[in-house]
């Protein structure tokens, strides 16, 4: 429902250029993710994903130059499963 397309990027390749004062961070659950928003509008454009702890998932609609992505799909209600597909 939040329209997130999921880029991993591995951390030493991603900067956060501006916005690090506006970002406030949640977890739930586990505690392993680290969810964040922007302060100011409520968009959830980066966050450190349970799956990926090297990486960022940035939201490819927050993206002003959207490369051509292909969709893999993920099954979050089986999460433990279909994590093991991922690699």
């Amino acid at each position: 429902m939040t329209g997130f397309i999921h880029i991993i990027v591995p951390h030493e390749d991603f900067t956060l250029e501006s916005g690090a004062d506006k970002l406030t961070s949640y977890s739930f659950g586990s505690g392993a993710a680290e969810h964040l928003f922007c302060s100011v509008c409520g968009v959830k454009s980066f966050y450190q994903p349970r799956s990926h702890p090297e990486a960022w998932s940035v939201n490819a609609y927050c993206l002003d130059d959207r490369p051509e992505l292909a969709i893999e799909f993920f099954d979050g209600r089986e999460w433990e499963q279909a994590r093991q597909q991922l690699d």
